[in-house]
């Protein structure tokens, strides 16, 4: 009689078993994906401890300007914090360039 409890196994009539696994599937992937999207855009540096700027879409309309520092990120986009403060929007008109010297140049466009 004992020999007949041990060579059954009770563990396979279990169905949550199933889902068990398949959480566990689902999480490892979820965290591949995340390492898999963080290395691609090259956002690394925004798990490191120093202080950093990124200026995307650089003199385009939907430039942002990304900074972080210590543990707080802010975003900034020109175009909207122009419409909000003083209703019209801004376009670029120019670049300006500065000197080995010191001096400022402006150049239109």
């Amino acid at each position: 009689m004992k020999r007949r409890r041990l060579l059954q196994n009770n563990d396979d009539n279990d169905p949550m078993s199933v889902v068990s696994n398949l959480f566990d599937v689902a999480m490892v992937f979820a965290v591949a994906l995340m390492v898999a999207l963080v290395t691609r855009f090259n956002m690394t540096e925004m798990f490191s401890k120093e202080d950093f700027t990124i200026v995307k879409n650089p003199g385009k309309e939907n430039m942002e300007i990304i900074t972080k520092e210590g543990e707080n990120i802010n975003r900034y986009t020109p175009a909207e914090n122009q419409d909000n403060a003083s209703g019209s929007r801004g376009k670029r008109v120019g670049i300006a360039y500065e000197l080995e010297n010191g001096e400022i140049i402006y150049v239109p466009e």
